[in-house]
């Protein structure tokens, strides 16, 4: 069973963590503002949907920690060890061609994934 504070708790973290507003958090994860109101304030319980929705609205946010609190928000990816050093750097690659933005352009988020098949997603 899901402890409703703990998870509103939760919840909020992620709406800080994105620098949301709780009417711009609505309009993403596409649910009325009174209902992150109402699941904020302790009055209604989250529902499988709602929670879906912010799963998919924000693919950072692991289901598990969300509901349980278990594991870490945000998710630290996995670093591998090279044999001559502790930490590994990554392995960026560049490409140039005519669907990729001018550089003059901004850049609005950066994805890594990972051969485990998890991925970190960071916005400047």
């Amino acid at each position: 069973m899901i402890n409703s504070a703990k998870f509103t708790e939760r919840l909020q973290k992620v709406i800080d963590f994105y620098g949301e507003t709780a009417s711009g958090f609505a309009e993403k994860i596409g649910v009325q503002r009174s209902s992150i109101s109402h699941v904020l304030s302790g009055r209604n319980k989250p529902s499988l949907d709602f929670v879906m929705k912010v799963l998919h609205a924000y693919p950072e946010v692991e289901l598990y920690w969300l509901m349980n609190g278990k594991g870490e928000f945000p998710s630290q990816p996995k670093i591998s060890e090279s044999p001559n050093s502790n930490i590994s750097e990554p392995k960026i690659e560049s490409k140039t061609s005519e669907a990729y933005p001018k550089s003059d352009s901004e850049i609005e988020k950066i994805i890594i994934f990972y051969k485990d098949g998890t991925f970190k997603s960071y916005k400047p």
